[in-house]
């Protein structure tokens, strides 16, 4: 996998955390630079994180799913955008409007919000070595962390018209990687 499907695929990841982050910028009001390294921290830490737990749990089974590892990954990519278009539907405004940027509120946000990086990890281990996923992992973390930094400092200036449109975007880019995988899979790309 290049460094551009990788780069996808991390803007697909951190569309959750743009929007979260959009909220947060929303509801402190004024941003200060530590609340943008605080958001980007906590996501881009855990967008990261996620994926080798998920490549480690795709390796442990990889020889049960060697053969149809291009239609696992459509699959779990699909769901997964499907996922986020269906969420971006739901409800009204920003759902994460707390000030706060303590412990105990962001490391929820930074887990839920990453849960589907971990099943991006199973896909990554069909095709990743440990020098490749140690690359993706990089790109998607710093990826996330730029995206969210930015949009606290954008949730402070626009406010969270944004985040739907974030999910979005996202759940496309996801179900599109999906897509390429399983033609590539299937040998048509």
């Amino acid at each position: 996998m290049d460094v551009l499907n990788v780069s996808l695929i991390g803007v697909g990841l951190a569309m959750d955390a743009a929007a979260v982050s959009l909220c947060k910028g929303l509801a402190v009001g004024k941003a200060k630079p530590s609340h943008c390294a605080l958001a980007g921290g906590y996501f881009g830490l855990f967008q990261g994180l996620m994926p080798a737990i998920g490549y480690a749990l795709g390796i442990t089974f990889a020889g049960l799913i060697n053969a149809f590892d291009h239609w696992v990954a459509f699959v779990l990519l699909l769901l997964i955008g499907a996922n986020m278009l269906k969420e971006s539907f739901e409800g009204e405004g920003c759902d994460y409007q707390s000030k706060s940027f303590a412990f105990k509120v962001m490391l929820p946000l930074a887990v839920a919000t990453s849960i589907d990086a971990l099943a991006v990890g199973v896909t990554f281990s069909f095709d990743l070595g440990w020098l490749e996923l140690l690359m993706a992992v990089a790109i998607i973390a710093a990826i996330t962390f730029v995206i969210s930094a930015l949009a606290v400092r954008l949730g402070s200036f626009l406010g969270c018209r944004y985040g739907k449109f974030a999910e979005r975007l996202g759940g496309t880019v996801l179900i599109l990687m999906g897509v390429k995988i399983l033609l590539e899979g299937l040998g048509v790309l």
